[in-house]
């Protein structure tokens, strides 16, 4: 079994942590009960983490004066709909049915705001918490599929724990799982495409096995991969979020192809790269139409209404010649996402908390999501020298340092010892960090790299399994000792840091402990 603590060498004598590993894994009974209750309570924990207090603050905090009431307005509406000056006092007070009617121009696809109306559709447009809950329930969502893709993975119990529990901990997704941003979406709906992949890849692996390698000019081409064909409805659903999603789509793409390229001329195919080709146009057959479907459906409510944002811009001059046959709605919605697409590649507008691509892995310049005082005595604060209030989407600073660390290893892993698992992992970095360094002008965020983060702490584990195993500069049980007590460090962080990840009330002074770089204030 693959692990962070794998099975001892007969070289050297079982630790301490390798005796109580097996202990509780060794018998049939014992796999089965950690296989359900392990990722059980990491799911739990995820979960408390994310959504105790979620109502609080009760106000719309950074872009949630976008998000929520454009997500309430299209639950009822079909669309987004504009609202009046001074909508977010109102609503923040109770009052949620102002809108106008008039479409407003959004940017992003609908998708992301259709969970966040629902979750208020539930739980209330009024209260905090509806505008939140869907936000938890995705991100406690992605914490168990990173827990179910590490074990797809490596097939190990402990090491989908700890994948999965260092992402439960990390504050960059508690943070985006209690604020009604589309990101953590965006997340969900990534590490399911990349699932998916790794189970089309374990498909594959047990296709070719059961073939055996025999010579032959050309392999068989095939077209029976559910997998696949999930992977691109998942990846469909990310760009329904935001169009990052595309960059997804586009790197399983090239995965899938060189996996099916290296695959085949394992198997002794003459012509591997020219048989990859072949199942290559097939995997697009399977990927990229489904992936347009889904996004297509995403916008229904828009096309099936008519009071949309440029609904209707183009039925006085509409296509002619070859698009003449488009559908007069599939037109207008063509118009549109020409809009959308030049604002994005436009948006320059300078912001206090804007940071670029590559001061990410730094953790340069994190976001405020939220900061407020209040003296003693006002608005219930019972803290003597006054209550401050902060929400900040840095990530745990210890876990993501680390990780980038890590990252880097994995990937000079790869290349050594060509391992495709590794390649999926950093697949998924690479889609969701690369692309946007080519927009070092743009107004982008460092809460971005919540799309990161389940790959980076995968990236992490990979890592810490190796020290686990005792590297040539330290004993087994040394570097089992240093995990762990990289582990308890992570987890103490995560303490210190999670009043300050939620907006609880907390001395000055102890929120100050936090500024660590001037750039974080």
């Amino acid at each position: 079994m693959s692990a962070v603590l794998p099975p001892a060498s007969t070289a050297e004598p079982a630790t301490r942590l390798d005796r109580w590993r097996d202990a509780l894994l060794a018998t049939p009974r014992g796999e089965r009960l950690w296989r359900w209750l392990a990722p059980t309570l990491i799911t739990v924990i995820a979960f408390v983490l994310r959504v105790v207090h979620v109502g609080d603050p009760h106000e719309l905090v950074f872009d949630e004066t976008y998000y929520v009431k454009d997500s309430w307005s299209q639950w009822l509406l079909g669309f987004p709909s504009t609202w009046p000056e001074g909508a977010d006092e109102r609503f923040n007070s109770g009052d949620t049915d102002f809108f106008s009617g008039v479409g407003s121009y959004v940017v992003h696809p609908p998708l992301g705001r259709i969970f966040i109306g629902a979750g208020m559709a539930l739980f209330g447009a009024d209260t905090a918490t509806g505008w939140r809950i869907a936000g938890v329930v995705f991100g406690t969502a992605t914490v168990l599929l990173v827990y179910v893709l590490a074990r797809t993975l490596t097939g190990s119990i402990v090491f989908a724990s700890v994948a999965s529990g260092l992402l439960a901990i990390d504050g960059l997704s508690i943070v985006l799982s209690r604020v009604a941003l589309l990101d953590i979406f965006l997340t969900f709906f990534v590490v399911l495409t990349l699932f998916f992949v790794a189970r089309d890849r374990r498909a594959s692996l047990e296709r070719w096995a059961a073939r055996g390698q025999t010579r032959s000019a050309w392999g068989p081409v095939f077209w029976n991969r559910p997998w696949l064909l999930a992977a691109g409805a998942a990846a469909g659903a990310a760009t329904a979020v935001k169009w990052s999603g595309l960059y997804v789509l586009a790197a399983v793409g090239v995965y899938v192809v060189v996996s099916d390229a290296l695959a085949r001329r394992r198997a002794g195919v003459a012509q591997w790269p020219a048989d990859a080709v072949r199942q290559g146009a097939v995997s697009f057959v399977l990927l990229v139409p489904v992936a347009a479907v889904v996004y297509l459906a995403s916008w229904s409510g828009w096309l099936f209404t008519d009071g949309g944002y440029g609904r209707h811009a183009v039925d006085a001059s509409p296509g002619t010649g070859f698009w003449a046959w488009v559908p007069l709605p599939l037109q207008n919605l063509w118009a549109y996402h020409q809009a959308m697409y030049g604002f994005h590649v436009g948006l320059a507008t300078p912001h206090s908390y804007a940071s670029p691509a590559w001061q990410w892995p730094l953790l340069v310049r994190p976001t405020s999501m939220y900061w407020h005082q209040d003296d003693f005595g006002v608005n219930g604060c019972q803290l003597p020298d006054g209550c401050t209030e902060a929400i900040s989407s840095i990530g745990n600073p210890l876990l993501w340092w680390a990780g980038i660390a890590a990252s880097v290893y994995l990937l000079v892993r790869f290349v050594i010892v060509r391992d495709g698992r590794y390649a999926l992992v950093l697949t998924g970095l690479a889609a969701t960090y690369v692309p946007w360094l080519l927009y070092p002008e743009r107004t982008i965020f460092q809460f971005y790299t919540v799309a990161m983060a389940p790959f980076l702490v995968l990236a992490l584990t990979f890592a810490l399994r190796d020290v686990a195993r005792g590297p040539a500069s330290m004993s087994r049980a040394s570097g089992q000792a240093w995990v762990t007590v990289f582990l308890a460090a992570c987890l103490l962080l995560s303490a210190f840091w999670y009043p300050v990840w939620t907006g609880l009330p907390v001395p000055y002074e102890f929120w100050r402990l936090h500024n660590w770089l001037p750039t974080w204030i």
